[in-house]
């Protein structure tokens, strides 16, 4: 028998190119709506950095709690991300729609009776954070009314995991758009008491962003009865063994997402022994960071249905590289823009900081995050394609793991207890960071994601 021919250069750079166009044409929408979120972020830092350091700190300290509050629901993107991506791989369109259905109803009897127990909560948890009055004062009145908002949260990103899943993501990019011009436009208004309605501060942008979020659930219920119903949208809720593959998913995921979220308040907590100062730099940073890496969640949410659709085809060598090659996309791309915080720091942290003396905190931590955002966004892929794979409670085993047995308490000894400031912190929490992307480098290299059922 004749050998097959070895594929020309032209052809390996036709596929390599695209690959490419696969990636940009599933990540850009993910990636623009994700980033519109981040300017949002930073537009209320913004906004908000006008009334001073501790208007600063209590938004950053709320931003958490309540990130961490709504974790568990937050998990429903990845268990419906991945079953329904594994449902178009093997052809069964008309149920894709099914694991959203179940998704919607288990953020609704998650979110509800968490948000009331965390709400009626709110102020003993801004006083066991921090002992600074005027954060306190500042700070729960802005939980509380981000807490009301924590169902639709949850539904929203349910939403998301589907229609990154069947290739929609234009359709979250669009209703993003809408929550974060809504967003900015009631913040705005309510922040500084313009149209004739009361100067409400931080508040204010609490009642925004609550508001921004129903309305943003409402978009997606309206173009889903439009445009999913052939895929079982509203049409049936998952059998006894969907439900246990959606919940196997979703929860580990969701509880990676509350572990994170909680030692990120932790991180927050230990910097606030420190002091107000190097609390208000630490949000500030938080948000900086997050502009630059959502971008790499972005391409790691992409990847993380290219896997899954690889998986439903039982194409294996496709899922594995699919990881590789948007992995090393996001790094090329995440790392170039991130530079502008080792060269800049003090242009780009003058934007959000008006103090001489935070400035001068913040400066070293944000050349530290531009020097390590690239190598960063790379395991962020690795880590959704993980989660694609349906390898939830892998990444949460390492990611708690790496979180709280190593940089947490090695964060509160070097710093409250032996007095190192904020650029030891910062430097540590990305060091760890970079373990953990060697973690699930190895992991991708082996076969044991392959072997799971979804």
């Amino acid at each position: 028998m004749q050998d097959e021919p070895e594929p020309s250069i032209d052809s390996s750079l036709t596929l390599r190119t695209a690959r490419r166009s696969r990636i940009l044409k599933l990540a850009l929408p993910i990636i623009a709506g994700m980033s519109s979120q981040t300017i949002v972020n930073l537009v209320d830092t913004a906004m908000v950095g006008f009334l001073g350091d501790s208007a600063l700190a209590a938004v950053g300290i709320s931003a958490f709690v309540n990130f961490m509050a709504a974790a568990f629901i937050m998990g429903m993107a990845a268990g419906v991300q991945a079953i329904a991506a594994r449902r178009v791989g093997e052809g069964r369109l008309s149920e894709t729609a099914v694991p959203l259905n179940g998704g919607l109803l288990l953020a609704l009897g998650i979110s509800l009776p968490l948000s009331w127990i965390v709400y009626k909560s709110a102020p003993s948890i801004f006083s066991f954070l921090i002992d600074d009055p005027e954060v306190i004062r500042v700070g729960v009145p802005y939980l509380e009314v981000r807490l009301l908002g924590m169902a639709a949260i949850g539904m929203n990103f349910a939403f998301r995991g589907f229609w990154n899943a069947i290739d929609r993501s234009r359709i979250y990019l669009y209703t993003m758009l809408v929550i974060h011009v809504s967003n900015i436009t009631i913040s705005y208004v309510l922040i500084f008491g313009k149209l004739g309605f009361p100067e409400l501060g931080v508040y204010g942008a609490g009642i925004g962003t609550t508001v921004a979020m129903f309305i943003g659930t409402l978009v997606y219920f309206v173009i889903a009865s439009k445009t999913a119903r052939k895929s079982g949208f509203l049409r049936g809720l998952p059998d006894r063994e969907a439900f246990g593959t959606l919940l196997h998913t979703a929860l580990p995921a969701g509880v990676q997402q509350f572990m994170f979220a909680a030692g990120m308040t932790t991180m927050f907590w230990t910097i606030a022994q420190i002091g107000t100062k190097e609390l208000a730099a630490a949000n500030v940073l938080t948000n900086l960071s997050l502009a630059f890496i959502l971008p790499g969640m972005g391409f790691g949410i992409a990847g993380a249905s290219l896997v899954g659709h690889a998986l439903g085809r039982r194409d294996i060598a496709d899922a594995r590289q699919w990881g590789w090659d948007v992995a090393r996309f996001s790094r090329n791309w995440v790392g170039m823009a991130a530079l502008i915080l080792a060269v800049f720091p003090d242009v780009v942290l003058g934007l959000f900081v008006h103090e001489a003396a935070t400035l001068e905190i913040a400066r070293w931590p944000c050349r530290i995050i531009g020097l390590g955002m690239g190598f960063e966004a790379y395991g962020m892929v690795l880590l959704n394609a993980h989660l694609g794979a349906g390898a939830s409670r892998f990444v949460m085993k390492v990611s708690v793991a790496f979180q709280w047995l190593l940089f947490l308490p090695l964060a509160y000894l070097i710093g409250p207890v032996l007095g190192a400031g904020l650029t030891e912190i910062w430097l540590l929490n990305v060091f760890f960071r970079l373990c953990q992307m060697g973690i699930f480098v190895k992991s991708w290299r082996a076969d044991r994601w392959t072997r799971i059922r979804v």
